[in-house]
């Protein structure tokens, strides 16, 4: 009976991993699509908006087996619990990146494929280093991998850098008169949108140095979105 209950534990461990990974895979496919979209890629755009239930259906495959888990298997302790705890603060994480690529794709529908290309390069270098940081961030966490939790927390300065570099541009198109200054605060939006995705990856980076270390500390500048916190197990 003990070597049967360890049995079906292991393998609710295991589920949950598994569907973790999928959902990390969701979320940086959706990023990448919706760096498509931002450039007038109306396929990219429709894949991004399809997606909505099999995010759906992740997330509460994930959040049903940590409560199983956190409910049935006492006590659970140490390294189990740090991975159980991260995995359902993760989820969350995860989910609201592959909601802000839903937003994008709204927002680009406003701005006229003529604007949108005047960033083209930028939007898809910030959709493409936020995808490798979720990517990089979630492998972290399941490889309970230190040092490449830590490099997702350094990349983080290149999309912050890109934001600044689209935000002088949009300024740029102002003083020079151009006609995409209109959709200044669209253009800028998708761009708040790839820096906030960066950030949530950190946060993800962070559950992955809780797993192993047991501490859970995010110093991020202020954002509703994505608040300071300091949690420990």
């Amino acid at each position: 009976m003990v070597i049967s209950t360890r049995t079906k534990f292991v393998k609710q461990l295991e589920d949950i991993q598994g569907y973790l990974d999928r959902l990390t895979e969701k979320a940086a496919s959706d990023i990448r699509a919706a760096g498509l979209a931002a450039t007038g890629d109306k396929g990219a755009a429709e894949g991004v908006m399809a997606g909505r239930k099999t995010e759906d259906r992740l997330r509460n495959a994930i959040e049903e087996n940590c409560l199983d888990v956190m409910l049935l298997q006492q006590p659970l302790i140490g390294e189990d619990l740090r991975f159980v705890s991260g995995a359902f603060r993760i989820v969350s994480d995860l989910t609201h990146i592959d909601s802000m690529t839903r937003d994008i794709v709204f927002l680009v529908e406003e701005i006229p494929a003529k604007a949108a290309k005047k960033l083209e390069a930028e939007f898809n270098e910030m959709s493409e280093c936020a995808a490798r940081m979720v990517e990089q961030a979630g492998a972290a966490f399941s490889g309970q991998d230190v040092e490449a939790a830590q490099r997702v927390v350094e990349e983080d300065n290149r999309i912050n850098t890109l934001y600044d570099e689209v935000e002088g541009k949009l300024v740029a198109l102002i003083r020079d008169g151009k006609s995409s200054a209109r959709y200044l605060p669209e253009l800028l939006m998708v761009a708040k949108y790839f820096e906030r995705i960066g950030d949530l990856a950190k946060r993800v980076a962070a559950w992955a140095l809780f797993r192993v270390t047991g501490e859970h500390v995010v110093a991020e500048k202020a954002s509703q979105a994505i608040p300071e916190e300091k949690t420990q197990a």
